[in-house]
């Protein structure tokens, strides 16, 4: 047996639990990348064989909603909806409901990722604004949109390539996973409303941000253009990825908006992470490692294709390497009829327990730190925990009543 391949791919997954490389200044995106050259380099994969080992319907899917998402930043529709939440006198419980509900319904259709960079700093000068403490208001913000982004199969990186890569139907997704999201939106909002009862108020004194300013025509054209899309996606009428290429193009062709403000606001280093990945696993998938571990753990009882076993792994891997890297090392065992869902939800609502387990997370206590606003894992912790084990409860009892 050739050791390159499997050494490569516990170094390259090993960086993801890590971040990094220890000693080195290489992130996840980083290690993926070199993880696939080095295979390439080693001639383990030619080139050709390598970019067919890419997904390309998924790729193209990201990068398309990634564009509409950025017409809709570029519009300051981001700032003035959480503004608006500021300004509507709400007590601090009810305005933790509408962050809540607004960050999961947003999260839904635009991609959590998104929605935490661009909400995150307004969020916080808002709540500063009217003395409150941000911090509870930005892990609801973290919560709500990893839970509200299990509602479709747009909501996030992980759900888009679990749709593209297993062929399935938007709206017959959407029946199974916006009740587990709804449910999951109301315990984000129960734990920490409980866990932060009192203690609201806190004097906090933030730098000045730059927000994008509203504009209403340019914010109608991004509306307009993702409810265009979201009919196109339940009709099932036209390819999802080819839809949102077009939608990508249209928003192009403006006479305000020059392509390169789009651009600067592509997540480049995402689209890299999942090049890299979708090479390293496909070699190690050809190369029968992958094949021989799997019977390794079938002759000791354990399937991991099966829908409980499916599940389990899903959640424990999305907090040891993210969920995006853990659903691309579990598609080749989704061959259960009901895999996809189980892959969606499990590694989507997992994402809360640690703050490794979601790059929404990791988003929004870069985009607090960038602030003054220390959150700790341990802060995280306090309120991820609780949300993951409800949350999770709640999509396994959902997943089973529907099996």
């Amino acid at each position: 047996m050739d050791p390159v391949v499997p050494v490569v791919f516990i170094l390259v997954y090993a960086g993801m639990i890590l971040g990094g490389i220890p000693g080195l200044a290489l992130d996840r995106t980083g290690v993926a990348l070199l993880g696939a050259i080095v295979l390439l380099a080693l001639g383990r994969v030619e080139l050709d064989e390598a970019f067919g080992a890419i997904d390309v319907s998924t790729m193209a899917l990201l990068l398309g909603l990634m564009v509409v998402s950025a017409q809709l930043r570029l519009g300051g529709f981001y700032t003035r909806v959480v503004q608006a939440l500021g300004d509507s006198g709400l007590s601090p419980g009810a305005l933790l409901a509408a962050v809540v509900a607004v960050s999961g319904l947003l999260s839904a259709v635009l991609a959590n990722d998104v929605v935490c960079l661009a909400v995150a700093p307004i969020l916080a000068l808002v709540c500063a604004r009217r003395g409150l403490d941000p911090v509870p208001f930005l892990l609801a913000l973290a919560c709500a949109a990893n839970v509200g982004s299990a509602a479709t199969l747009i909501g996030n990186p992980q759900n888009m390539l679990i749709g593209q890569a297993l062929d399935l139907s938007f709206a017959g997704y959407l029946v199974q996973g916006v009740v587990p999201a709804v449910a999951g939106l109301a315990a984000v909002w129960g734990v920490i409303r409980f866990l932060y009862r009192g203690r609201w108020a806190a004097t906090t004194v933030l730098p000045d941000v730059e927000l994008p300013a509203f504009n209403a025509w340019q914010t109608f054209k991004g509306l307009a253009v993702l409810v265009a899309l979201i009919v196109l996606f339940l009709a099932d009428a036209v390819p999802r990825e080819l839809a949102t290429l077009a939608a990508a193009g249209l928003l192009f062709t403006s006479r305000r908006m020059a392509s390169r403000r789009f651009l600067a606001l592509i997540d480049w280093p995402l689209l890299v992470l999942f090049a890299g990945l979708f090479i390293v696993n496909h070699v190690l998938s050809s190369s029968g490692v992958l094949e021989r571990a799997l019977a390794g753990l079938a002759a000791v009882g354990v399937e991991i294709g099966h829908p409980a076993w499916l599940f389990g792994a899903s959640a424990l891997l999305s907090n040891l390497v993210s969920n995006v890297p853990a659903v691309m090392l579990l598609l080749p065992v989704a061959q259960h009829p009901g895999s996809g869902p189980i892959l969606a939800l499990a590694s989507t609502l997992a994402g809360n327990l640690m703050v490794v387990g979601s790059i929404a997370n990791l988003i929004v206590i870069d985009q607090a730190a960038r602030l003054g606003i220390r959150i700790g894992w341990r802060t995280h912790a306090r309120i991820g925990l609780p949300v993951t084990l409800l949350t999770l409860a709640m999509a396994a009892f959902w997943l089973w009543l529907l099996a």
